[in-house]
């Protein structure tokens, strides 16, 4: 059985590209891979929830293992990669946090958020003033019906 596994690995290792798919070379950043992509998702929710200290904390992580994906032998373009997608992400993320907490979009985003509310609160006013207007239409035509009738009946 020994001679056997031996014999298949021996197979593996002599390509090229299941040798390197069979390494950690390769596995190593597919695996990390989940963390630009989460930053890259992350990238279309509200600034907001962005924490400036985990984004500086990654965005330094990611320019480390960049530097550290070329100084290894051999290199590792993949692994490279995948921290430069998060680099490219985290420093996104910088800007948008940087943005919405120091240069004004958290007031900008208050004040859209307000100017949307009046707006809908208005159309409200609307919607109820209009009902108000036919009931009180309605129950005229009610009342001019009733006087109507009472006229009828006095002069009778």
């Amino acid at each position: 059985m020994a001679a056997a596994i031996s014999a298949i690995n021996a197979k593996i290792r002599s390509q090229p590209v299941l040798n390197y798919v069979c390494s950690t070379h390769f596995w190593g950043p597919v695996s990390n891979f989940g963390i630009p992509i989460a930053a890259v998702m992350d990238t279309q929710k509200d600034p907001e929830i962005i924490s400036g200290r985990m984004t500086a904390s990654l965005t330094l992580y990611s320019a480390t293992f960049m530097r550290y994906a070329l100084a290894v032998t051999p290199k590792n373009p993949l692994l490279f990669a995948c921290h430069f997608v998060n680099f490219g992400a985290q420093l996104t993320q910088g800007y948008r946090y940087m943005q919405y907490w120091n240069y004004g979009g958290r007031e900008a985003s208050l004040a859209a958020q307000a100017k949307g509310e009046a707006r809908r609160i208005g159309a409200d006013g609307k919607d109820i003033a209009g009902d108000v207007k036919e009931g009180a239409e309605g129950l005229m035509g009610q009342a001019q019906q009733k006087a109507g009738e009472l006229k009828e009946k006095v002069l009778k």
